[in-house]
This record gives structure tokens, C-alpha cells and sequence, in this order.
């Protein structure tokens, strides 16, 4: 079983690689055609709003105490598990 500082420093790193995406979709989507950009703006709203759930669930974690973390872990797993469909996504119209 992963240890809380364990499991919430993997969750920081995957933040940080999905802000990372972020910045630069954000760099390709202004860049883009009127119709384009549209898609774009669309998709990184979608991602950012899920990117933001995925970090309050973690800031739970974080801030949990005793054994109730591994229960928000459960929680926090299956928010991340959304994120990660909608990177794929995002990263799909990003990749056209």
C-alpha cells in the first residue's frame, strides 16, 4: 500500500505534466483558425474544469487525517481516472 506523501507527491506530478499540456495548448489554440480555436477553447475548458476537480480531491487528501486518506484515495482514483480520459481527449484534438 502507498504511503500518503507517496501517493499525494505522484498526483502533484501528474498536475504539474498536465499544466505543462495545458500551456502549451493554450500557446497552439491561439494560434489556431477562428473555427479551430473555437474547438480548442472548448476543449481546454473541459480539461481545466476536470483538472481542477482531480486537485481539490488531492488538496483532501492532503488534508485528511488518520485512515480516512485511504478512503479519499478511492475517491481521488476515480477522479484522476476522469482526467485521464479527458487529457486523451483533449490531446486528441490538440495532435489533429
Amino acid at each position: 500500500m502507498e504511503k500518503r506523501d507517496e501517493y499525494v507527491a505522484r498526483l502533484k506530478q501528474q498536475l504539474d505534466q498536465w499544466n505543462a499540456d495545458i500551456t502549451k495548448w493554450e500557446g497552439k489554440a491561439r494560434d489556431a483558425q477562428s473555427g479551430m480555436r473555437t474547438e480548442y477553447e472548448k476543449q481546454l475548458q473541459a480539461f481545466r474544469q476536470q483538472r481542477d476537480q482531480a486537485l481539490e480531491q488531492m488538496r483532501r487528501v492532503q488534508s485528511a487525517t488518520g485512515d480516512a486518506w485511504m478512503d479519499l484515495m478511492r475517491g481521488t482514483d476515480d477522479a484522476w481516472a476522469k482526467m485521464h480520459e479527458a487529457f486523451d481527449k483533449a490531446r486528441s484534438h490538440f495532435q489533429k
